[in-house]
């Protein structure tokens, strides 16, 4: 190492003596300059190389392509042979002209006018307007192999019927809840889909009319398959096409359509322009101000009146003009003062205290008893006070008789017709009545009736005579049908106090005889009669009115203190101790009672066979098989049975209920308590006598027909004569053939469609059947008694008849055929040409209304549905129950995501009836099973199965040990 650093050292002395000090920086530049030097040597030799390259490659042509491009190209140059279209559609040229006119406008304002800027070759369009020919060709072809009869007549008014069904159950959940919602429109949509998904079990459309993405995959999904139906299969496989036709059926035509129908604003309209021809009325005008719950729509009413105003008094006028128009602006006036006061009162919540109401009436319009028999709207009412009071055995036998009367009177009419042309049937006929008049007097009158009418025992005597002595007549039960009218009558259990009862008041409502304080005359005399409603006349809504608090001072207090287990004689059962408070005036008394659970349940079936109202109100906890005596359910057990206790002391439930204190004190006295009928009696009794609605059902049809309809009941009654023999008949079978012991099980009606219980295999009326349906479900038939919904029904089918005979089903169809027919096709197409391009031009787009104008609109859609409705409807079914099924109806309308709901079912049901073997049932099953409600659904529908089934393989495996 040494000296390789002295050789080292040594030679960079010498080299530095030789050379000199600068001789490193030198020699740096040196290396510098000849790798510069390369550099642009290269660069300029390669820049003349490429440049001779590139001139060498302009002279030169590039190598033969594949045979497609030039085949392409030649196509290309070649002339464009014209392609023929055939204009022929659907097979009616009146459908096709006017059809070709639109798919013209169509090309021509949302193709031509992009496609010209890119191309000037006709041959896409041409293409495009085949593809759309073909289309509509073989939807044409679909439509003539279908039957639209069931469509139209059936299952349409069946999805109408049934939304309508979902919305009153909703608006009864909420109304159950009680809270007051800030949201109430959501919450009324929430639990709309939540009731849906319990009717249609399969099947739940919440996502599509709810969420806007999930809506425009629904009808994405839906287009492709109605293109892979319709168009040519070498137009389906292309994809481009596919989409690009999927994007313009989906987001460009059917959601902007889907959206306008189902806008309310669209739907008031619409039904305004229905029933153009009807002017409105002041008094349905201020009715519908009076029952407004919408703060919006009073608002809107009132900014309209307060301008109205002003102009008004703004005009400078003189003479006659001067007093119209000052009762034109007391009129306004008076519509701003009665917006102002509904405002407050919503804004504050507070109801309307219906003991002053009452007394703002003053003296209330008197219906005479035998109105009121004769009438089915106020016979409902007084039917129901009378089983509150006990009474319901005097109004059973006054109705059974009026029937008998009218049957015997046609039995014997038939008779002597008989005899007259030598037929002879005497004894036959003769033995029917007596039959007859035997079981009206078993069932009111002989010591075994149960309940007894009481009358004159003289006068049953004398009955009892003249049935095992003489042959029956008519006018047999006169005597004692009089006697009892008059006890009915004089008596202050009945009538007297019907008149002082909310009863009575609610029925003057239904018959539209209440009358406005405003309107109301001087007080001195009588009160209105019932002949002729008196004028200015108001339907109030009477949800609210309860009983006029009573008198008496009696307060009695129950709740369960305490509960155990006892053993008799080998059996064992749970024992519950009531402590009871009964506070009056002057003394405080306090025991206890001991009751079983079957004791409960005996006395619950009591009550709720005197008081049927009570039996949607009180619900008793349920029986439990097995593990009955555990603590815990003891416990819950216990807890029910107080708030069953609690919820019938309620004060409102006694004074609504008066004679229902006596079974209640029964049942808490300090003693044994004493069960009634067993169970097997008490369903023994629920058959009720079919000959008692058979002939209350033909003398109430009788008597309440409308004289305006008197022309149509004189060719209804020259078949009576075939009627009375069946009538014969049926009172033969009445009363000698047994109900079955064991009846069928069917689900509940409430929770199916409104077409579930029609058998298309039975009935052949099935067009008639569903339109009585709808018109149960509008006007909420079921909430009243049996006996008056299936009264009201025959009538409307007796009044249906009397007009148009047996051929209303008939009529159905040939108006289903009109509807369906080619002219009324092709008006449908002009009118949609016509709405769309105007003289050939495309119609603008409308602006969207204001909030005032739309809620404007609403109060006029409802005052002209209320002065559209026909008084023969308001006098069958009642002006109350009437308002408030229109109301339903009107309101159902009002929510955009609910209409949606509709409109999808309508167009579902459409494409099942126009492609029935493409299972699009299973198609839309699988579109909207990603529900969230349907998942909630089949959650709880799993839980509540689970311990049923463990449950019955529970009862298996004891069966098995048993049978070992």
């Amino acid at each position: 190492q040494t000296s390789l650093s002295i050789w080292g050292w040594g030679s960079l002395v010498l080299f530095l003596a030789t050379f000199g000090p600068f001789t490193i920086f030198y020699f740096a530049f040196y290396i510098l300059c000849f790798v510069g030097g390369g550099f642009v040597v290269t660069l300029l030799f390669g820049k003349s190389n490429s440049e001779k390259y590139l001139e060498q490659c302009e002279h030169s042509f590039l190598p033969c392509t594949s045979v497609g491009i030039p085949k392409c190209i030649e196509e290309m140059k070649r002339e464009t042979r014209p392609i023929k279209i055939d204009r022929r559609l659907t097979g009616a040229n009146i459908i096709d002209e006017p059809l070709q006119q639109v798919i013209q406008f169509s090309l021509r304002d949302y193709v031509q006018y992009w496609y010209y800027t890119l191309s000037d070759d006709e041959s896409f369009l041409l293409e495009i307007r085949q593809a759309l020919q073909y289309a509509l060709v073989q939807f044409s072809a679909r439509s003539k192999e279908t039957d639209w009869q069931p469509y139209f007549t059936t299952r349409l008014v069946d999805d109408f019927g049934t939304h309508l069904r979902v919305f009153r159950k909703a608006q009864q959940r909420i109304a159950e809840k009680g809270s007051q919602m800030k949201d109430q429109a959501e919450e009324l949509v929430d639990t709309f889909f939540e009731v849906e998904v319990e009717m249609e079990k399969e099947v739940c459309r919440d996502l599509v009319c709810t969420s806007p993405k999930d809506e425009e995959g629904f009808l994405r999904d839906l287009c492709e398959v109605l293109l892979y139906i319709l168009l040519p299969p070498g137009d389906f496989q292309n994809k481009i096409m596919r989409y690009f036709v999927r994007e313009i059926l989906s987001r460009g035509i059917l959601l902007p359509l889907i959206n306008q129908l189902s806008d309310p604003d669209y739907i008031n309209q619409y039904v305004i322009w229905m029933i153009r021809d009807s002017n409105c009325n002041y008094e349905a005008f201020m009715n519908i101000i009076k029952l407004s719950d919408n703060i919006g729509e009073l608002e809107a009413v009132k900014d309209k009146a307060s301008e109205e105003l002003q102009y008004l008094r703004s005009l400078d006028t003189a003479g006659d003009d001067i007093n119209t128009i000052k009762n034109q602006i007391n009129s306004l006036l008076y519509v701003i003062k009665v917006c102002d006061s509904r405002i407050q009162r919503l804004q504050s919540g507070k109801e309307i205290d219906t003991v002053k109401l009452a007394a703002n009436f003053g003296k209330l319009c008197t219906v005479p008893l035998d109105h009121i028999l004769v009438d089915n709207v106020a016979l409902q009412f007084f039917m129901d006070y009378m089983q509150q009071t006990g009474g319901q055995a005097h109004l059973f036998f006054w109705m059974t008789v009026e029937g008998y009367r009218v049957t015997a009177q046609q039995q014997l009419e038939v008779l002597q017709s008989r005899q007259k042309d030598g037929k002879h049937q005497t004894n036959q006929t003769k033995g029917l009545l007596r039959a007859a008049a035997f079981g009206v007097y078993e069932q009111y009158l002989s010591e075994k009736a149960s309940p007894r009418v009481n009358i004159d025992d003289n006068l049953v005597a004398k009955l009892a005579e003249t049935l095992n002595h003489e042959d029956p007549t008519p006018e047999i039960f006169d005597d004692i049908q009089r006697k009892v009218y008059e006890l009915m009558l004089r008596d202050e259990r009945f009538y007297p106090s019907f008149k002082q009862n909310v009863l009575y008041v609610r029925m003057l409502a239904e018959l539209d005889m209440l009358k406005d304080p405003s309107f109301r005359g001087s007080d001195d005399g009588e009160g209105e009669s019932f002949n002729g409603s008196p004028t200015g006349s108001i339907n109030l809504s009477l949800d609210d009115l309860s009983n006029v608090p009573s008198d008496e001072t009696v307060q009695l207090h129950a709740y369960i203190s305490d509960t155990g287990v006892c053993n008799d004689h080998g059996k064992t059962y749970a024992l519950y101790a009531i402590t009871v408070h009964r506070r009056n005036a002057n003394s405080e008394e306090m025991w206890k009672t001991y009751r079983r659970y079957s004791d409960f349940h005996d006395f619950h079936m009591r009550i709720t066979e005197q008081f049927e109202n009570l039996a949607n109100i009180l619900k008793l906890p349920g029986k439990k098989t097995f593990n009955n005596m555990d603590r815990e359910f003891l416990e819950k057990r216990k807890k029910d049975l107080n708030a069953y206790l609690q919820l019938l002391l309620n004060p409102e439930m006694m004074k609504a209920s008066p004679a229902l204190a006596h079974y209640v004190y029964d049942f808490l006295e300090n003693k044994a308590y004493s069960k009634g009928k067993g169970d097997f009696a008490r369903k023994m009794d629920t058959f009720v006598n079919p000959l008692r609605n058979s002939m209350r059902n033909v003398s109430n049809a009788v008597k309440s027909i409308p004289d305006s309809l008197a022309e149509g009941m004189t060719k209804m009654s020259d078949n009576m004569g075939k009627m009375s023999e069946r009538l014969g008949q049926d009172i033969k079978q009445s009363f000698f053939k047994v109900p079955p012991l064991m009846q069928k099980t069917y689900s509940d009606p409430d929770h199916c469609r409104v077409a579930a219980p029609i058998d298309d295999n039975v009935d052949d009326n099935i067009p008639l059947r569903v339109m009585l349906l709808l018109m149960d479900e509008v006007f909420d038939l079921k909430e009243r008694n049996q006996w008056l919904r299936r009264n009201i029904k025959n009538l409307l089918q007796q009044l249906i008849r009397a007009t148009y005979g047996d051929t209303i089903n008939r009529k159905i169809v040939d108006h289903v055929d009109w509807m369906t027919s080619p002219e009324q096709v092709a008006d449908a197409v002009k009118r949609f040409r016509d709405a769309f391009w105007p003289n050939g031009i495309l119609a603008e787009a409308v602006p969207r209304r204001d909030k005032a104008i739309r809620m404007r609109t609403r109060v006029a859609g409802k005052t002209k549905l209320l002065e559209v409705m026909p008084d023969e409807l308001k006098h069958i079914i009642g002006a109350e129950t009437t308002r408030k099924g229109i109301l339903r109806v009107f309101e159902m309308f009002q929510h955009s995501q609910l209409n949606k709901r509709m409109v999808y079912v309508f167009l579902e049901r459409f494409l099942e009836t126009l492609f029935p073997q493409n299972k699009f049932p299973e198609l839309f099953n699988k579109l909207h099973s990603r529900s969230k409600q349907m998942q909630r659904y089949k959650q709880r529908l799993h839980s509540t199965q689970a311990p049923s089934l463990q449950k019955s393989l529970l009862v298996s495996h004891i069966r098995l040990l048993m049978h070992l």
